[in-house]
């Protein structure tokens, strides 16, 4: 089975669509898989946004890079679960999207995507015109087929020894081959801004579990990110620099600002607030 569509995809079917306006959709996070991080949910959302941006304008652009305003992680998301995506259109044309949208499971919500904004590039560019039109025929009526995702690979992250205190740092090896890259993007290999932040919430956390620690009975989360600019594609092969910086504490909990850069120069910056939560720690 190709990869296309299946090795970073995560709408299965759009339930309900105003073209243009709001749509719903669903996937079922296969039960095969050891996690489900909160950054693919968010992409699923993100992804949905994308599917009702590029139908509206007959698929001439794609939105890429997203800018992010607020995101907020209510809880995990446990193997075997469906989501119910929705996502608002706040504003869309051959320039960009604007939107906002969440992730919900048996009900409740488990992420909230707040004013987002993603540029439109060329669909050509990225991905065939006519395949896309199809995929979202497809999505619009019976459904993809189930469990086509098997995961991520693990990415080789090297942390920094030399950080300043209250600080951490990595560099992440971006691998010049992966399964993601038949989805992100057949045509034009990119590497998922989503992965980036995954990879700097792990840093992030480590550093808040080193300073900061959790009271008896609980854990330390992450509970908001904030801010979220994504600069400049990073590509196969690359090597990124990840930072988490500490800057306050307090209560529980504290926040965390989080940077990356290539080659001396910054591709994305966001901050991350981290909170108690209860559970083993």
């Amino acid at each position: 089975m190709s990869d296309h569509f299946a090795a970073f995809s995560f709408v299965d079917r759009i339930t309900e669509l105003e073209p243009g306006v709001r749509a719903r959709a669903v996937f079922d996070v296969p039960v095969t898989l050891r996690e489900f991080p909160a950054c693919l949910v968010a992409e699923a959302v993100g992804q949905l946004a994308a599917w009702v941006a590029m139908a509206q304008i007959d698929f001439r652009g794609r939105p890429v890079a997203a800018l992010a305003t607020e995101t907020i992680f209510h809880r995990d998301v446990a193997p075997g679960s469906r989501l119910e995506l929705a996502v608002e259109i706040e504003s869309c044309d051959d320039e960009a999207v604007a939107y906002s949208g969440t992730a919900e499971v048996d009900g409740e919500t488990v992420i909230e995507l707040r004013h987002c904004l993603g540029p439109m590039l060329p669909v050509q560019d990225f991905d065939a015109p006519e395949a896309m039109r199809e995929r979202y025929r497809l999505l619009c009526g019976e459904g993809a087929p189930r469990g086509r995702f098997h995961g991520v690979d693990a990415l080789e992250v090297v942390e920094i020894r030399d950080a300043p205190e209250r600080s951490a740092r990595a560099t992440l090896r971006v691998p010049r081959t992966a399964r993601f890259f038949a989805d992100h993007f057949p045509r034009r290999p990119v590497f998922p801004a989503t992965l980036l932040l995954d990879s700097q919430i792990r840093l992030a956390m480590d550093l808040a579990r080193a300073t900061i620690g959790a009271a008896p009975a609980k854990k330390l989360v992450p509970q908001r990110m904030t801010n979220v600019k994504v600069r400049s594609f990073i590509v196969p092969g690359q090597e990124v620099e990840i930072a988490a910086e500490l800057i306050s504490s307090g209560g529980g909990g504290g926040t965390v600002r989080l940077s990356a850069a290539t080659e001396g120069r910054s591709v994305a910056t966001a901050r991350l607030d981290i909170a108690e939560r209860e559970g083993a720690a």
